[in-house]
């Protein structure tokens, strides 16, 4: 296991105050018994529930919890922007706020990064649970094309799980819906060991 290793977890959402404290407390527990010190930083993009509440009440009370809010929706790829801008460790891992991931993945992730020399590795949902012809049928198109275009060995572009090296996402310009193109921008800035963690 990696030790005495930062490492910055950016969390982007919207409207997620259901979730929030129950993902806090699932992170600090994945982290409890590794010499890792973390941040985590909660990008709230324009939420008009509790979520900004709730993200000032936990950062209140752990130094090691940050938030920054919009004003407004300005969507993924600028709260991803603006995370990546603030983030200090040396590894950065992405996570969304629903609980669809196991943040237990991220420690994992980054010793699979190390161990394998990886710029940055993405998960990959191997098996999904949402609508077959809203969802997975729409996500293995994007999926495919993005794989044969970018000479990528990814099969899950767009999972909101990543790990990456810090000069990794401090190098690329995300804007737009350009989230959905990390990996590509990641290999065009020259960061092509690229590898996938099934979660």
């Amino acid at each position: 296991m990696v030790n005495y290793m930062d490492v910055s977890i950016i969390i982007p959402l919207l409207n997620e105050s259901d979730s929030l404290k129950e993902l806090n407390s699932w992170i600090f527990k994945s982290f409890e018994n590794l010499e890792l010190e973390i941040e985590i930083i909660y990008i709230d993009d324009g939420s008009d529930d509790s979520s900004w509440k709730i993200i000032e009440e936990l950062a209140n009370t752990n130094n090691n919890v940050k938030g920054i809010s919009f004003t407004r929706n300005y969507g993924k790829s600028q709260a991803l922007r603006v995370g990546f801008s603030e983030a200090k460790g040396e590894y950065v891992a992405t996570l969304d706020a629903d609980l669809q991931d196991s943040p237990e993945e991220i420690p994992v992730m980054i010793d699979k990064l190390i161990d394998s020399n990886l710029d940055m590795i993405s998960g990959w949902k191997k098996k999904r649970y949402d609508s077959f012809f809203l969802k997975r049928i729409p996500s293995s198109f994007f999926n495919f094309v993005a794989r044969i275009f970018s000479r990528i060995n990814l099969n899950d572009f767009n999972c909101g799980i990543k790990v990456y090296k810090k000069e990794v996402i401090k190098s690329i310009n995300l804007y737009a819906d350009m989230h959905r193109f990390i990996p590509i921008l990641a290999k065009n800035e020259g960061y092509n060991k690229i590898g996938e963690h099934i979660v």
